[in-house]
């Protein structure tokens, strides 16, 4: 089964950073892509940062420069570090994975920006 676990949100003061973590099971790094995405109060869910199987990233512009996804292939882990955090980056922050034409999702890690 294809399992993603998400770990690592909290509160930080703006300037501050984070590292989400993400425990990925039940499928092949190497041939799917893994994202990380986020949903604000009140506002749609959005993607934040992708890694595809073959390791190509991109990155929402609000977030490029800041944040850097990545992986470990051994240890079945993708990353999201988060620098230069500021309060437009609260949300709760969720990984995912499109396997075999299915989205599957993470239950969700909370960061919380204060100004």
């Amino acid at each position: 089964d294809v399992q993603l676990q998400a770990s690592g949100g909290g509160l930080v003061q703006a300037g501050g950073y984070l590292r989400l973590s993400c425990a990925a099971s039940g499928f092949s790094f190497d041939d799917y892509a893994i994202g990380w995405f986020r949903q604000a109060p009140g506002k749609e869910r959005e993607s934040v940062a992708l890694m595809t199987g073959g390791g190509i990233i991109s990155y929402a512009d609000a977030v490029k420069g800041r944040f850097t996804i990545s992986r470990d292939i051994i240890k079945r882990m993708v990353y999201l570090q988060m620098n230069s955090l500021n309060p437009e980056d609260t949300a709760i922050y969720y990984c995912k994975v499109r396997y075999r034409g299915g989205d599957y999702w993470g239950q969700g890690t909370q960061v919380t920006v204060s100004s």
